[in-house]
């Protein structure tokens, strides 16, 4: 399991639910703190205001699982498919993603800062008006990607990949276009001022 941002380590759990068929199982209000989940199936699962804290998620499937109002905050996901999972007004502030499948992965609104995302295949997800403060996204495969209204300030976005993708309205105050790909991303005026001045351009209105 890859250790998260600024070296913080992965939790340490105190118990272990393994090879349990959660498919369709409503989760909602349910709280686990430092609880390890492995090989579970959470295919089309749903939860509304249900609390993960810490804890470890392993070869976890949540394909076709709905989150509402729900916190997975400080957790690690290793080796987990996200496949057509929704996420809607969700915090996952501080968690980190390793060797994950996100086909289809749909986010709207919610708080996904300093989450650990490095590498990450994210070609075709979509995230809408979602906070990603200082989320790492270091070298991230984002072809064709949504990421509409997003709260990029101080992400890491090194080498990232955004070609085809649509970033109108996220902020994009720390994207350097030299060390990231932007061939064909669909961006809005005042994100073309903002990058054309990372290039060091001079911007007049006449």
């Amino acid at each position: 399991m890859a250790d998260r941002k600024h070296g913080v380590p992965v939790p340490e759990t105190h118990s272990t639910i393994r090879s349990e068929d959660w498919d369709s199982e409503d989760l909602s209000g349910r709280r686990y703190e430092r609880v390890a989940f492995v090989d579970v199936d959470m295919t089309e699962a749903t939860s509304r205001g249900a609390t993960f804290h810490e804890c470890v998620f392993r070869d976890v499937r949540f394909n076709a699982s709905v989150h509402s109002d729900s916190a997975f905050t400080n957790c690690a996901f290793k080796s987990c498919v996200f496949f057509d999972a929704t996420f809607t007004g969700c915090k996952l502030v501080g968690s980190v993603f390793d060797d994950c499948s996100f086909s289809l992965l749909r986010v709207e609104g919610g708080d996904w800062s300093f989450a650990g995302l490095p590498g990450a295949d994210l070609r075709g997800v979509s995230f809408k008006d979602v906070r990603l403060r200082e989320a790492d996204l270091t070298k991230a495969r984002c072809e064709g990607a949504v990421l509409r209204d997003a709260d990029l300030s101080g992400a890491w976005l090194h080498s990232a990949d955004f070609t085809r993708a649509d970033l109108r309205g996220s902020d994009l105050s720390a994207l350097d276009p030299l060390v990231a790909k932007l061939k064909d991303a669909v961006i809005d005026v005042r994100q073309a001022v903002t990058l054309a001045m990372a290039l060091g351009m001079e911007v007049r209105s006449d």
